[in-house]
């Protein structure tokens, strides 16, 4: 039994859609365990200063990750040893790897003396305050991150192209496990610095997941002096995508710099949300843009840009039909969906309605993200690697500058009426709904930008979108309407004085309106529809017949 769960762990997935759902399924796992963490938080601190202090000590390793860690990525290292052999494999990765221990070491390093510093520029009023020596110790901790995860990034680029991504899906759910572990077990012993520890184990095992397929693969890397030539090369492929990703941390980090003078709980709420936002984009958005991106790479030359605008176009259709069932369904029950994951200990009524508003924003935007992480993949399986970075500091900017705007706009103007229309305009702190708002916005450009750039990669891309655009709207009306008459309904027959009577009323409206949803979809014949339940019947009862939905462009090569 033991052998057989461990070889259905291992097994590689090859159909786009198969892979796609049980990417789905586990990043379920991954993602209940991330709620749960963010309720023992919200349990143990509430939206207070120590819960800011956390976020943001993230925020600079964070800006750390992108721009070292993302030189040896593996959305770079895939397309490069997708059909290499196994010598030249390992010759990349083991150069990868030392290149970001060396380089990434060392700034590392750096930033730990100067951490101080920067968080005094960032946060004027964290620096002055009775934990800030915790504070500061926190971030010098969190600068391992970078490291371990980078190097993680290098050995996952084997994996995924030898197509574990079951393996693959678990990292994050390990991860998870070790900042719930560091909450309960390491901060009573040592404060803010115990969870650090916390996110380090996580970190680590976060790393080990990959190991078992390197090293049957014969490619586990060896520290060595990189090749200036070889590094060279990968660094500039890598150097848009760095710059890309490191324009969506500082943004980022700007928006958090100033949550962090609107009041105290702002940063905490607003990473609540986001944290509440990023479960459907983790399974939808992500989950088709990690699994079509192998098959992206290899039908990404010109003459199967054909198989490539299809593979695209299917997964684009999927994000985009879901994404927006979801968030029909996502503003009807944000309320309930606050409750039942943040709503006890010191998360008071105040936090959970300015959260669930928040949570409400961030959603609008989910269409734009998840076609986002799908769009930038594509760009960069087409070698195509600037223009994500030319967009994300177009998008990045104007979420800047609409923060900025929105901000020093009188309070009687649009946050009076933002706060109105959520219904929180008796709570206090709700300026923190405007940086959500030009997030949103942000990410809509960003997604608009992204679809123009692959107009001559994928010619014809955009009319067939316009389809999914349609059901999902037709869908999500149907549903979200359904789900609430089913709260009104419900709610003359039990008090919601109880986590269980909330729950039960969110998880039946929501039921509803998931089923209503198929059955809209059903009716006017939505094809990503009737792909999606063949799809769940191959994978759950014909697990043989895995490559009958959609098979990649090329045959899985031997080696990595």
């Amino acid at each position: 039994m033991v052998r057989s769960i461990l070889e259905s762990i291992t097994a590689p997935i090859r159909g786009l859609h198969q892979a796609a759902y049980l990417l789905a399924a586990l990043t379920l796992a991954s993602q209940a365990l991330a709620l749960l963490r963010d309720r023992t938080f919200a349990h143990t601190f509430g939206a207070s200063e120590v819960l800011d202090l956390y976020y943001a000590a993230f925020r600079v390793p964070d800006l750390v990750f992108v721009l070292v860690a993302s030189l040896v990525s593996a959305y770079v290292l895939i397309p490069r040893i997708t059909g290499m052999d196994r010598e030249a494999t390992r010759r990349l990765l083991s150069e990868s790897a030392s290149f970001l221990f060396g380089v990434g070491g060392l700034i590392c390093i750096v930033l730990a003396f100067l951490m101080p510093q920067f968080l005094v520029l960032l946060y004027p009023n964290f620096i002055s305050s009775p934990n800030s020596a915790d504070f500061v110790l926190l971030a010098r901790l969190l600068l391992l991150q970078p490291i371990l995860l980078g190097l993680s990034g290098v050995l996952s680029s084997v994996t995924q192209v030898r197509r574990r991504f079951m393996l693959f899906a678990i990292s994050p759910i390990l991860y998870n496990i070790g900042i719930i572990l560091g909450t309960i077990v390491f901060y009573p012993l040592w404060g803010l610095p115990g969870i650090g520890i916390g996110v380090i184990i996580g970190a680590v095992a976060y790393l080990m997941v990959n190991v078992p397929v390197v090293i049957e693969a014969g490619v586990f890397p060896r520290l060595c002096v990189p090749s200036v030539k070889v590094m060279m090369s990968v660094i500039r492929d890598s150097v848009p995508r760095a710059l890309a990703l490191s324009m969506g941390s500082l943004t980022m980090l700007l928006l958090t710099a100033m949550a962090s003078r609107i009041g105290t709980g702002s940063i905490s709420v607003f990473s609540f949300a986001g944290n509440l936002a990023a479960v459907p984009l983790a399974l939808i958005g992500s989950s088709y843009a990690v699994a079509a991106f192998p098959a992206l790479s290899e039908a990404s030359a010109p003459k199967n840009r054909d198989e490539f605008t299809r593979i695209l176009s299917s997964s684009a259709r999927h994000i985009i039909l879901w994404s927006i069932v979801a968030l029909g369904l996502g503003i009807v029950l944000r309320a309930h969906i606050v409750r039942v994951v943040l709503g006890t200990g010191a998360f008071d009524w105040d936090a959970t309605r300015l959260t669930a508003a928040l949570f409400a924003l961030f959603i609008v935007g989910l269409v734009a993200q998840g076609t986002v992480l799908l769009f930038s993949r594509a760009l960069y399986a087409a070698r195509q690697s600037w223009w994500p970075f030319f967009y994300q500091l177009a998008g990045g900017a104007l979420t800047v500058f609409f923060a900025i705007l929105f901000l020093s706009m009188p309070s009687t103007g649009l946050p009076a009426s933002l706060a109105t229309l959520l219904r929180v305009s008796d709570v206090p702190g709700t300026n923190i709904l405007l940086l959500a708002l030009a997030a949103t916005l942000g990410q809509i450009f960003l997604a608009i930008l992204s679809l123009f750039a692959l107009r001559k990669v994928a010619v014809g891309l955009a009319r067939t979108l316009v389809r999914p655009c349609i059901d999902g709207c037709v869908a999500a009306l149907a549903g979200g309407s359904a789900a609430y008459a089913m709260l009104v309904f419900e709610g003359g027959i039990a008090p919601l004085t109880t986590l269980m009577a909330v729950f039960t009323q969110g998880f039946i409206a929501g039921m509803v309106g998931l089923i209503v949803s198929a059955l809209a979809l059903y009716l006017i014949e939505n094809k990503e529809f009737r792909i999606v339940t063949n799809a769940l019947s191959k994978l759950l009862y014909e697990k043989e017949q895995r490559s009958a939905v959609l098979n990649p462009s090329a045959e899985e090569s031997k080696q990595p």
